[in-house]
């Protein structure tokens, strides 16, 4: 018996000294340290734009020195101009729109009759929403495609954390802006058309959800400026 309460007492010691060790003095219950998780993501956003600035300087670089002294025809240079266009990691002008979304108002109520009052997820954007105006832009034959202030290419991935977006090493919050350059036309058709917008236009009229779509004239969306670099798993040896 004196065995037993004496292991349960020093087992009550190891937990309060690894709760008072992980607490450092500080009320672990706190948001403080989501706060700081919070701050370091941003930290990380800015430093990843920062380099993704200066690569595309250097690349520029690269190309232009490469011009200069590749010695290839013009035949060979006007293909490598077009795969560069097709790869999206050149700048790109012509006619656009762009579709803004956003979330709707933390107070927001149903607005008509039949519909029960929103959840917290009702009102926020979620990752398949970005998802369906990104693909029904491409499906309508977009020739390129800019979130927020990056382009996208084929590897790109856009993804939702929360009410957050990151996409290629960046994190960005609402209202989230998609711009698109080809044919105004038959890109707002393709946006109409898509089931999966049609369903978040429900959300749009009933709880407030933003949605706008505007003509922009001539926009010219800029280059691809990150890695080109395919990263893949590899099994463990």
């Amino acid at each position: 018996m004196r065995v037993l309460t004496a292991a349960v007492f020093a087992l009550a010691g190891l937990i309060f000294f690894t709760s008072f060790n992980t607490a450092k003095g500080t009320n672990i219950r706190t948001d403080a340290s989501l706060l700081k998780l919070s701050d370091l993501i941003q930290e990380r956003s800015h430093g990843n734009g920062e380099l993704n600035e200066s690569n595309a300087a250097l690349r520029d670089d690269v190309e232009a020195l490469a011009e200069r002294d590749d010695g290839s025809t013009k035949a060979e240079d006007d293909k490598l101009a077009a795969l560069e266009q097709s790869a999206g990691t050149q700048r790109l002008t012509g006619e656009a729109i762009t579709v803004t979304l956003n979330d709707a108002p933390p107070d927001a109520t149903a607005k008509l009759p039949g519909y029960p009052e929103p959840q917290p997820d009702y009102l926020v954007i979620h990752q398949q929403d970005l998802q369906a105006v990104v693909n029904a832009l491409w499906q309508s034959g977009a020739k390129g495609i800019k979130v927020m202030d990056q382009r996208l290419i084929s590897t790109s991935a856009v993804r939702c954390v929360g009410n957050t977006l990151i996409l290629q090493g960046r994190v960005y919050s609402p209202p989230y802006k998609i711009t698109a350059v080809g044919d105004p036309e038959k890109m707002q058709k393709a946006l109409a058309a898509s089931r999966a917008i049609q369903n978040y236009m429900v959300y749009v009229n009933v709880y407030g959800l933003g949605w706008k779509v505007t003509e922009d004239g001539t926009v010219t969306l800029p280059g691809y400026s990150g890695t080109v670099d395919l990263q893949y798993a590899k099994p463990v040896e």
